[in-house]
């Protein structure tokens, strides 16, 4: 164990009046290298290729909150909305509802991109895999 040294704790009075002695504060003393003014920095650890590719994949695959952004999304459908029929007003329920699903689209559009990649052999996702996806699914775009 490390050599400590004991000092009396201070209380709030202290500064003007007198010294409590409490409990020993353990008091540890810097290494030799800290004492000679030698400034030691810790290096991060290099992490393995993908690891935190793989660590970002579950950490989305276990959660439930929304990804996209609900301002941006927003104003993309009342966008869109005001393009079909000027003076359209919308609940922010229903905009949550196709929040939803367009999430839910997305994240089955995208298992299937990475399914097409997978049965070409390869693990990134190119926009063929994409076309195909939408072709097999009956959505040529």
């Amino acid at each position: 164990m490390a050599r400590t040294k004991s000092f009396p704790s201070r209380s709030a009075s202290s500064f003007g009046g007198t010294f409590l002695y409490g409990d020993a504060s353990a008091v540890q003393y810097p290494s030799k290298a800290a004492a000679k003014g030698i400034r030691t920095v810790q290096t991060k650890r290099r992490l393995r290729p993908g690891a935190l590719a793989l660590r970002e994949i579950r950490m989305y695959q276990k959660s439930t909150e929304l990804l996209i952004r609900k301002l941006p999304f927003q104003r993309l459908v009342k966008e869109v909305a005001q393009e079909l029929k000027p003076g359209l007003r919308m609940q922010g329920g229903a905009v949550m509802a196709l929040q939803e699903a367009t999430e839910a689209y997305m994240v089955g559009l995208f298992e299937d991109v990475g399914e097409c990649a997978l049965h070409a052999n390869r693990v990134t996702i190119l926009s063929k895999d994409l076309r195909l996806a939408l072709r097999i699914r009956g959505e040529i775009i």
